[in-house]
């Protein structure tokens, strides 16, 4: 191997791996000045997401969950934007780079409500049992990942 190959083949696998290497996209679409939606954006930073916010107003917001395709039994307080999926409430980010491993074919994830010790809602000790439900197209949800309340 030449020198000048040596040189572009270190030069093509080092964009490569810097392409790797990228941070995958979350915009988060949320109320101002909600702290567990801030809490939940730092969660996902903490765990190599790039993360941008948008604040929409109540009504809007409600809108656009629906619109998204998030049904209303699933509904949280933000919802993110993904590579694709929708993201609605307090998903811990394992569960979001599960999904954009497997690729399902679905709208996205949730976590409805707010739980005490999900990701963004872990101020302090308590905790309760939470489930990460899949969303399907059709609207139908299924659990895709359980975490139950400490002992």
């Amino acid at each position: 191997m030449t020198a000048r190959n040596l040189l572009l083949a270190l030069a093509l696998a080092t964009s490569a791996s810097q392409a790797g290497a990228q941070a995958t996209e979350a915009h988060v679409i949320k109320t101002n000045g909600c702290g567990c939606c801030l809490a939940w954006m730092e969660h996902l930073e903490e765990n190599g997401f790039s993360v941008t916010g948008e604040n929409m107003f109540g009504g809007a917001l409600v809108r656009y969950k629906l619109d998204q395709g998030v049904p209303q039994r699933m509904i949280s307080c933000h919802t993110a934007e993904i590579d694709g999926y929708v993201v609605e409430g307090h998903v811990p980010a394992a569960d979001i780079k599960r999904l954009l491993e497997e690729r399902p074919d679905a709208i996205g994830l949730a976590v409805p409500g707010m739980p005490l010790g999900s990701p963004g809602m872990d101020f302090g000790d308590r905790q309760e049992a939470y489930d990460v439900f899949l969303i399907r197209n059709d609207g139908s949800t299924e659990v895709f990942a359980s975490y139950p309340a400490p002992e």
